[in-house]
């Protein structure tokens, strides 16, 4: 039935955690304002309508409480499992028809994983400093130590900042309308704050978002996010890995432990693409 919105958390940890999606299948009938009525309803970070495509797989409309968004990372590891677990897809590689161009799919088992194109890596302005120190409660030294702060696009644009610690991490205060105000003025979702400490070892970063703008005070797993994280690492610190563990929501609370893979794709050492993915788990209950 059109307009039911099924709950999947993606990127859970060891099945615990992740970060609740809602998914619409059978949206063909919905239209723009529809979908943005059902989104706000559901109070969800994302909300992903499944419709038929003729360029695609299938085509997938984002919906955050309070506007369209071009990609969402979570809520297509929530789309393409809930249609694996309907018995609608196998194994295998897919497309998603976006409002930004189509995106390659792959399923492995109980993981999905979704391609992003580097767009642009660029150092965020100087002038920009004492805004981002204001917005997050810190001085602006607590962020320049490893690499400066850069504006990623991978589809939709980021502001990733490398903290040194996992403490300072956890010690963030976030002014909400600081970030907004910021976030809109460079065109961005949100800020994507990382370091190198993780809870777990073996692990690449920990990682917090914030996107106001969008409706979002703090999520707990954000694939577009992961894979700027990614571009960054390589970018501004000149990671070489190949494959990049993000932890992300163990700082929020209550948390809610999220893993995301993102696997990095070169050629003549520069990033070609990328692959976000993770696990996902239904929820009970429809709304």
């Amino acid at each position: 039935m059109s307009g039911i919105v099924r709950l999947i958390n993606s990127f859970v940890e060891n099945g615990q955690g992740g970060n609740p999606a809602g998914v619409v299948l059978d949206a063909d009938s919905l239209d723009e304002n529809a979908m943005q009525a059902i989104a706000s309803q559901a109070g969800l970070s994302e909300v992903a309508f499944v419709s038929k495509s003729d360029i695609a797989t299938v085509k997938l409309d984002f919906f955050t409480p309070n506007k369209r968004i071009a990609h969402c990372g979570h809520a297509t590891v929530a789309a393409f499992s809930v249609m694996a677990q309907q018995g609608l897809l196998e194994n295998g590689n897919y497309t998603k028809e976006t409002v930004d161009g189509i995106r390659h799919i792959r399923i492995e088992g109980d993981e999905a994983y979704l391609e992003q194109k580097k767009v642009s890596s660029i150092e965020l302005p100087a002038e920009h400093y004492s805004g981002v120190s204001e917005a997050l409660g810190i001085p602006f030294t607590s962020f320049t130590r490893s690499a400066p702060p850069a504006l990623i696009n991978n589809g939709v644009g980021w502001l990733v900042i490398i903290l040194e610690t996992r403490e300072e991490l956890a010690q963030l205060t976030p002014n909400h309308s600081l970030i907004r105000h910021l976030s809109v003025e460079l065109d961005l979702i949100g800020f994507y704050v990382v370091c190198r400490e993780t809870q777990v070892p073996g692990r690449t970063l920990s990682a917090r978002m914030f996107a106001p703008s969008y409706g979002i005070d703090e999520e707990s797993a954000t694939g577009m996010g992961a894979g700027c994280a990614a571009i960054y690492l390589h970018d501004f610190l000149q990671c070489p890995d190949q494959q990049v563990l993000v932890e992300q929501g163990h700082l929020m609370h209550p948390a809610s432990p999220s893993l995301l893979k993102v696997e990095l794709e070169f050629n003549d050492g520069d990033i070609e693409r990328l692959w976000v993915g993770g696990a996902a788990a239904t929820l009970e209950g429809e709304q």
